[in-house]
């Protein structure tokens, strides 16, 4: 099935050029079926590419799913123009009082900052507890995922030495999972970080399950049977670029920064990067949408009134 997003949303002409079906409104009503509703909190300074980036791997799955772009109340982005947060955004407060099967919190590039010195980590912390009422199932990216584990579980970040930056394999843990069904043993997987959670804080809660891991990067994917959130530290979604172009952002800004390891041909930035993730990408936002379609209320008005989250997950898994 195809995607369901504005019109207008820049990343409509982009997908549509890559082949990815977009629906139009008046055709997905027409389908007598429930669309999956999935809210995205992004809260990247460059949300066109995110928002990209995003509703390319939603689109990717057999199942219909509506995008709703969330912005905060407490914070006003300066990267984006206040014209297209107003043309295709919608504050939180204003659709708190309805319910969604999914919500994606984005990172932020904010990770070396205190939880709670981060200027909106209130209203983000008002919009965890939200979902625990209003949300089916919740998949957090790099900080976002960081943040999530700390407001529910206190987990603590580190700061590394050194920039974890590049593309590192990673060891799938548990290919039964539902989450990881259909990837290979291991999986390259694009990493741009400055800090890291440790296993051991995770292993301090049982439903905590970690499904990837790195040797270089650490842990990249949590999965949390109780709550059914998804925490991915890295960054699946990513383009074929973003990785040069962080850097060469970062050489612009005068920062100290390494070339992100075994990304461009023979260590050489002039030449172009060739993507080894994509399919895995695919794989896992697919998977994760099938885990949300097949376990939430067919009756969107239930999600949160059903406690038995966990039950229904271990069920899907047998």
């Amino acid at each position: 099935m195809p995607i369901k997003i504005p019109s207008a949303l820049p990343a409509r002409q982009i997908l549509e050029t890559e082949g990815v079906p977009i629906i139009k409104e008046e055709d997905a009503m027409r389908q007598d079926i429930r669309p999956l509703r999935i809210a995205v909190l992004n809260l990247m300074p460059e949300k066109i590419k995110t928002e990209t980036q995003l509703a390319r791997v939603l689109g990717a799955s057999p199942l219909q799913v509506e995008v709703t772009l969330l912005s905060l109340t407490s914070h006003t982005p300066k990267t984006t123009s206040q014209q297209h947060l107003l043309d295709f955004y919608h504050p939180w407060t204003e659709v708190r009082d309805q319910k969604f099967d999914g919500l994606i919190i984005t990172g932020a590039p904010i990770e070396k900052l205190d939880f709670e010195d981060v200027n909106y980590w209130d209203e983000l912390c008002d919009i965890f507890d939200w979902a625990q009422t209003n949300v089916h199932g919740l998949f957090n990216l790099c900080w976002g995922a960081q943040a999530a584990l700390y407001h529910f579980y206190q987990v603590p970040k580190y700061m590394l030495d050194q920039k974890a930056f590049g593309v590192f394999w990673h060891s799938v843990l548990d290919t039964a999972s539902p989450l990881m069904r259909g990837m290979n043993d291991a999986i390259p997987i694009p990493v741009s970080r400055h800090t890291e959670n440790h296993r051991h804080d995770l292993e301090q809660h049982a439903h905590l399950q970690i499904l990837a891991e790195s040797a270089d990067a650490g842990i990249a994917l949590v999965f949390d049977t109780k709550l059914n959130h998804v925490h991915m530290f890295n960054h699946l979604e990513y383009d074929s670029t973003t990785l040069g172009d962080e850097y060469a952002r970062d050489v612009e800004k005068g920062d100290e920064i390494q070339l992100p390891r075994n990304y461009f041909p023979g260590d050489d930035p002039s030449q172009p990067p060739v993507n080894t993730w994509r399919a895995n990408a695919h794989i896992l936002f697919g998977n994760w949408l099938n885990l949300i379609y097949t376990t939430t209320p067919f009756d969107i008005s239930k999600i949160g009134e059903d406690h038995k989250i966990a039950q229904r997950i271990g069920d899907s898994t047998a």
